[in-house]
């Protein structure tokens, strides 16, 4: 799948297409003083008359397309449709790329959208003033929200607290005078609580008329148009944040479409009237981005928004299977349940994917400019942009009128590269370089003043909070509605591993977040790393968890290379380490000709190696996963037990940890200890 950006940019207009006009300086002394709607006003003019015969445009007598048509009609012989398929030469790439999409494909399709109105979604839908949809995109309150998008610019914020089932609520609201206390959302319990669209209502309600709990703490802030990061996504619970996520897009993308149609007809019924203004569109048309882990995981958001949308037909369906869906995965019986839900089907995480919907049909691998939906792991959508190197051949105009942002289990995909999606972020809702057939007359104002970043809703779903997620929220989440973090409350997993084991959790000083790996590699060296040497041959059966990656390369050279460890006998396993290679070190491990064993969490997150032999285990930083302390604080050590390698009770833990540690250590140790352990004089804690 790698391939390089000349492969993914088959999949959108070339970005060259359009030469831009140049401007004399006197032009450009005007612009400057025209406020920012009016200066886009000329940009957009000047493209479009650059490119006049860029986008076609549908006539209104609708004429049934391709794919409208019924599924009843013969198939041709697959000697004749193979015939005809020769006669088109695919460019080159597309049979390596499993989620190409020939320019052809998309030549019928409209970028000045004039769909008709036979392709409403709802045709007696009435509006309701007090639809979160009106209220946050189509009317909103314009002092309210330039007040709040003030402050939101000025960094001014008030945080509200508030626990509700043991979930710790934290509510953002832009901080405007007089300052006064906002409520939560209302309680959603079912499906007549919501304003969806007659279609969606009909369809939900006789399958999932009442909400269960995970549905009920979410739905009140997703389908209010605030930014969201739910903190306790589980397996079991994947499955109803799946539901309301589709759920909710499916309602913005239909209501979005359903008011652009209806308005094409006004528009066409009052042909030459000046004074009818209608702003109902973005720069492009996808408007809903979905950034998962897997293909796998990309399969169950499909499955799960056909199931809610019921559609007549489903174009490329059968493509889409064959590249997305793997119904043959094998599993050890000792892998973990979350490892399961994640790893199960499809595992490649390079893929990209749109979705485009017309009132009887779902298509799938249509053009990026011509979706309403787009699906796709961080890398698969970073290959679609292209190349930093290279300015002229990227391409990310198709993320200019995203108006939700799904982020789900996050926390996967931090085990992937995790500045793919910080580069997603930062070229989204950006203004477009080309028109793409952009109507400029029927663009919402506050797109054309550069404001859509405040409009959009980010939702992300994770199975627990790191720095980087809350990093994420704070610089990239800017909803004018307001933002809220869900995390619940931790009993921790100490007192939970299946066998009794010393725990010895040590806290060592470092003055900031960048001295933080400097001073633990310190301490390491200093207090832990001499009682081993000193007893060399007592340190057999010791596994040293590294969790990150420069952690575990610096750790590996002193080991290999400082007189201080010279005569411990060491392996290590990351996750770059080869299958054959983890194996030897293993076995190594456990006849004791390594004493130590350097072990990764990335490692663990895609592998879960039972490891066998371990005596004692050393976290030279805590996981991010509680499960991982678990599995190797307690199962590791319970395996050496029941094999009689080690004598009950004799196992130990010992934890390093500073004050920056604070969300690792309390998902480990509970909401009530983590408090006193990184406030208190004494650094040395033990638990039993």
């Amino acid at each position: 799948m790698g391939g390089g950006s000349d492969e993914e940019d088959e999949d959108l207009p070339d970005a060259e297409s359009e030469p831009e006009e140049e401007i004399s300086s006197d032009e450009e002394e005007e612009e400057e003083q025209q406020p920012p709607a009016q200066a886009y006003l000329s940009l957009m003019k000047s493209l479009a008359e650059s490119a006049p015969n860029k986008a076609k445009r549908r006539k209104l007598d609708h004429q049934p397309s391709a794919e409208e048509t019924p599924k009843t009609t013969e198939p041709k012989p697959q000697a004749e449709t193979e015939a005809e398929e020769t006669k088109v030469q695919k460019p080159q790439g597309a049979g390596e790329d499993p989620d190409f999409v020939d320019e052809a494909d998309g030549e019928e399709e409209d970028q000045v959208d004039e769909a008709a109105v036979e392709d409403l979604f709802d045709e007696d839908d009435d509006l309701d003033a007090e639809d979160p949809f009106e209220v946050h995109f189509d009317s909103p309150k314009d002092d309210v929200v330039q007040a709040r998008i003030k402050a939101i610019k000025e960094g001014g914020w008030t945080n509200q607290r508030a626990i509700e089932n043991s979930m710790k609520i934290q509510l953002s609201v832009p901080k405007v005078e007089p300052t006064q206390e906002q409520p939560l959302p209302s309680r959603i319990t079912g499906i007549a609580d919501l304003k969806l669209k007659k279609r969606l209502k009909e369809s939900m309600a006789p399958k999932r008329a009442e909400f269960d709990a995970v549905e009920q703490t979410v739905a009140p802030l997703l389908f209010n148009y605030h930014d969201l990061l739910y903190c306790d996504r589980t397996v079991a619970g994947g499955q109803s944040v799946r539901r309301m996520a589709c759920l909710h897009a499916l309602n913005h993308v239909f209501k979005t479409r359903d008011r652009i149609i209806k308005n094409n007809a006004k528009l066409s019924k009052h042909q030459g009237e000046d004074d009818l203004e209608l702003r109902d569109q973005g720069f492009t048309r996808p408007k809903v981005l979905m950034i998962l882990p897997t293909r796998q995981s990309c399969v169950k958001m499909v499955d799960m928004i056909t199931s809610i949308c019921e559609p007549s037909q489903q174009e490329n369906r059968k493509r889409f299977d064959d590249s997305y869906v793997e119904k043959h995965t094998k599993f050890s019986d000792d892998k973990a349940e979350d490892f399961r839900d994640l790893f199960y089907g499809n595992q490649d995480d390079m893929f990209r994917l749109g979705l485009k919907f017309t009132r009887k049909t779902v298509k799938y691998f249509s053009q990026f400019y011509n979706s309403d939906i787009i699906f796709a792991s961080p890398l698969g959508l970073r290959m679609a942009i292209g190349s930093t190197e290279e300015e002229k051949k990227l391409d990310y105009d198709f993320l200019s009128s995203i108006e939700l942002v799904i982020l789900d289990q996050a926390d996967a995909l931090l085990m992937q590269n995790w500045e793919h999606v910080e580069f997603i972020f930062e070229h989204l809702n950006l203004t477009p370089r080309e028109s793409h057939g952009f109507d400029v007359t029927r663009a919402r104002h506050w797109y054309l003043d550069d404001h859509a970043k405040y409009y959009r809703q980010t939702a992300i779903f994770s199975a627990f909070n790191t720095p980087e997620l809350t990093e994420l929220f704070r610089t990239s989440c800017q909803n004018w509605a307001g933002k809220a973090r869900l995390q619940p409350e931790y009993q921790g997993v100490i007192s939970n591993l299946p066998i009794k084991v010393k725990q010895t959790f040590s806290r060592f000083d470092a003055y900031s977040v960048v001295a933080d790996p400097d001073a633990r590699f310190e301490y390491f060296t200093k207090a832990i790393l001499p009682s081993i040497a000193k007893r060399a041959k007592d340190a057999a059966g010791t596994l040293l968890f590294v969790p990150s990656y420069l952690d575990f390369v610096r750790v590996r050279n002193y080991f290999a290379n400082n007189p201080a460890a010279e005569n411990i006998t060491f392996g290590t396993i990351c996750e770059y380490t080869d299958i054959p290679v983890a194996s030897r070190a293993r076995s190594y491990f456990i006849d004791g000709r390594y004493r130590v064993l350097i072990y990764t969490e990335r490692a663990h997150h895609f592998m879960r190696y039972q490891i066998k032999g371990v005596k004692r285990v050393i976290f030279y930083a805590l996981p991010d996963n509680p499960l991982f302390y678990k599995e190797i604080a307690g199962g590791y050590l319970a395996k050496s037990e029941q094999s009689m390698l080690l004598e009950a009770g004799r196992g130990t833990v010992k934890c390093l940890f500073s004050r920056y540690d604070a969300m690792k250590l309390e998902r480990i140790v509970g909401t009530k200890r983590v408090g006193k352990m990184i406030a208190e004089q004494g650094d040395t804690f033990d638990f039993v």
